[in-house]
């Protein structure tokens, strides 16, 4: 289970990295390529995760509103840590995307595995 979800995870962290990188290259503030990321990520994530990382999960309205909403929750620490990194730290959005994303990897397990438990 663990390598599975690595891999969606790394394979959603890629395009979560892409998108935010290819949003502040067309002028966009970080809080704005978060947005177009999560809805497109929270989509990708669940079909992944619920058919391969977690295939006894039970799929419906009921575990995409649980995993929307757990990663809901992964938003607003995300922008919250952006804002200390690149406003604060004066760190380059190239740096600071993949290292969120890296520390906020045990709350996305822990927050995937509750929304799609069986």
């Amino acid at each position: 289970m663990a390598g599975r979800f690595l891999t969606v995870g790394l394979a959603c962290t890629l395009l979560h990295n892409v998108i935010m990188i290819v949003g502040h290259a067309l002028g966009l503030h970080y809080v704005v390529s978060s947005v177009v990321s999560f809805a497109i990520v929270v989509v990708a994530g669940y079909a992944l995760h619920s058919a391969w990382t977690f295939p006894r999960s039970g799929r419906g309205r009921t575990s995409f509103a649980r995993y929307a909403l757990s990663m809901g929750a992964n938003f607003p620490l995300f922008v919250a840590s952006m804002f200390v990194l690149v406003d604060l730290a004066r760190l380059a959005v190239l740096v600071a995307v993949p290292a969120v994303t890296i520390a906020l990897l045990a709350f996305n397990f822990v927050a995937t595995r509750w929304a799609l438990r069986p």
